[in-house]
């Protein structure tokens, strides 16, 4: 997209410079969203202007800005992508960008109506990670316990993480974002910075707390240097730790489970609001705890198990038994 982008015409680059600009300090998104976001803008504008077309049957029209856009094109556009094989998950979200875009810029007066408003594009698969059972996530946790019990810093870290990934379902980016004074051990939560730069406050049990405890007092000053700062979890050069490295933990820490699927950070979080679920708690509880905009977010994220609808349908239904 890189090259895709250098190539459009002066008007258009200007357009998508102008329109990260709108992302980074207008929205607040995250670094990942505003990449996907302006990426998918630059291959629409790259079809548009002839640029890179990526699937394209036919010769899109040379123009300059967005003179010529309309729906016609992001269907266009569209039916090339879907032509060059891409997945439904990919066309949703390449239709969705475009739609922001379009009433972005018809908002700022560089489009005379909004062409994306009436763009509809193919709902997106929605796969569930596989979760742990409960039992599962017990022997995770003691495993990850038996490594740390010789207080080496790496093993005391890892046992933390996966602890704190599992007791508050945070995303891996913010737990790689947590600061030291973030914690309140007191109340036992910890503050989070999540999507959209919005906070909240996660709780997190006894367990996770104790080790949690075992890392600041006798891990983390094992690998703290000079630049580490105030990340409370490092890297092994001292640095706060990186995404990459939570993942290969987590992978490696599941492999060590009988039976339980491979999965990362995310089928921790999975694995907590599903736990959740079944123990009780209701989806608006789930929705505050994992940072998410919206109910329906929730509700497909999560699943309620078999058991716990035949339980409540035990104690409640009059004629259960």
């Amino acid at each position: 997209m890189l090259r895709v982008r250098a190539a459009l015409p002066p008007g258009a680059a200007a357009l998508v410079d102008d329109y990260e600009r709108h992302l980074r300090s207008e929205r607040g998104l995250s670094d990942h969203t505003i990449r996907a976001y302006v990426g998918d803008v630059v291959s629409l504008l790259g079809f548009l202007h002839g640029v890179g077309s990526e699937g394209a049957d036919a010769e899109p029209p040379a123009t300059d800005g967005l003179d010529g856009l309309d729906v016609g094109v992001l269907r266009a556009w569209l039916a090339g992508q879907r032509s060059a094989g891409r997945s439904r998950t990919t066309l949703a979200r390449r239709a969705a960008a475009a739609r922001v875009f379009s009433a972005w810029a018809h908002r700022r007066g560089k489009l005379a109506s909004d062409p994306g408003s009436r763009l509809v594009a193919p709902r997106a698969h929605r796969k569930l990670p596989s979760v742990l059972r409960p039992e599962q996530a017990g022997e995770l946790m003691r495993a990850g316990g038996s490594g740390a019990a010789e207080g080496e810093p790496v093993a005391l870290r890892d046992h933390a993480l996966l602890e704190m990934l599992y007791a508050t379902g945070i995303r891996v980016s913010e737990l790689c974002g947590l600061d030291l004074d973030d914690t309140d051990f007191e109340r036992r939560v910890v503050r989070v910075l999540g999507k959209g730069n919005k906070e909240r406050m996660v709780p997190f049990g006894q367990p996770a707390e104790r080790a949690l405890r075992a890392w600041i007092e006798g891990g983390r000053p094992g690998l703290a240097t000079e630049s580490s700062g105030a990340a409370l979890f490092l890297g092994v050069r001292g640095g706060r730790v990186d995404p990459r490295t939570v993942r290969r933990v987590v992978h490696e820490a599941v492999e060590s489970v009988p039976g339980a699927a491979d999965m990362g950070p995310h089928g921790l979080r999975h694995s907590a609001a599903t736990h959740l679920l079944e123990g009780g708690a209701d989806l608006r509880s789930v929705q505050e705890l994992l940072g998410h905009a919206t109910l329906a977010t929730t509700q497909l994220y999560t699943h309620v198990t078999v058991e716990r609808l035949k339980a409540i349908h035990d104690r409640t239904h009059p004629r259960a038994q």
